[in-house]
């Protein structure tokens, strides 16, 4: 089997602090963004994810100079996010050193975004993160803001519209396994990969390198991300910034 895209993801918080969050609650303090993105590059990740988790509510992009300061460090793809919400703030990440942009709460709020971004930057440069919350009735539904605020779509129907939009990418989070490190929501991944013909990304819930692999192998997801995977070790989670051997992977 090829081997799957593994992919970190870090969250920002606070003006750039490096956080790590439970269930998008609970924010712990970790470090410094640039060092750990560094460490990842030389790890030889096959990209990286940062995303800003407060810019949204706070109306306002993720600092490029944060951005500048880890694009400057790593040899690796970067793939940014955060209150991404116009043109504009897209061609300043990309001029910031992003191959891609992660765009969450617009892509509810704004669809065109997506097919303006598209058509200036090509598909492959736009990715877009849903956040998913199972209901009472075990439905995955959308949340927006954080998930502070309820989008009113399924999983599926929100990635079926913005494929139509034109994104080339889609990562779909589980906010009920975000930082539990219990397994990927493998029949949510499973459901929105076959409802779309764009790459998905899973994330949310990574314990080791087997969740990895059995996300791609049983949900079809492209590439598998983490964030509490490759930033804690051991039960008692303390930090150390960390990232598979190939053979590793190999062996699963």
């Amino acid at each position: 089997m090829v081997r799957p895209r593994i992919i970190p993801v870090l969250l920002l918080s606070g003006g750039g602090r490096l956080v790590k969050s439970v269930r998008f609650r609970d924010h712990r303090y970790l470090g410094d963004p640039v060092n750990a993105a560094r460490l990842f590059s030389e790890f030889g990740a096959d990209e990286i994810v940062i995303l800003d988790i407060d810019a949204s509510k706070q109306g306002r992009s993720i600092s490029l100079g944060v951005v500048s300061d880890i694009t400057e460090e790593v040899r690796i793809p970067v793939t940014i996010g955060g209150g991404i919400s116009s043109v504009e703030d897209v061609s300043a990440v990309i001029a910031a050193g992003a191959e891609k942009v992660v765009i969450g709460k617009a892509a509810w709020s704004d669809p065109y975004l997506i097919k303006e971004a598209a058509e200036k930057f090509g598909s492959s440069a736009v990715a877009v993160c849903i956040d998913v919350r199972r209901d009472k009735n075990d439905k995955p539904l959308v949340w927006v803001l954080n998930g502070s605020q309820p989008a009113g779509l399924s999983a599926t129907e929100f990635a079926q519209m913005i494929e139509e939009h034109g994104a080339g990418e889609l990562i779909v989070q589980s906010i009920d396994r975000d930082g539990t490190m219990s397994g990927f929501d493998i029949d949510l991944v499973r459901e929105v990969s076959r409802a779309v013909k764009i790459p998905v990304v899973a994330l949310g819930g990574a314990a080791d390198t087997e969740d990895l692999v059995k996300v791609t192998r049983e949900g079809y997801a492209s590439a598998a991300a983490a964030g509490s995977l490759f930033v804690y070790q051991g039960t008692a989670r303390g930090v150390l910034i960390n990232y598979p051997e190939r053979n590793e992977l190999a062996a699963v």
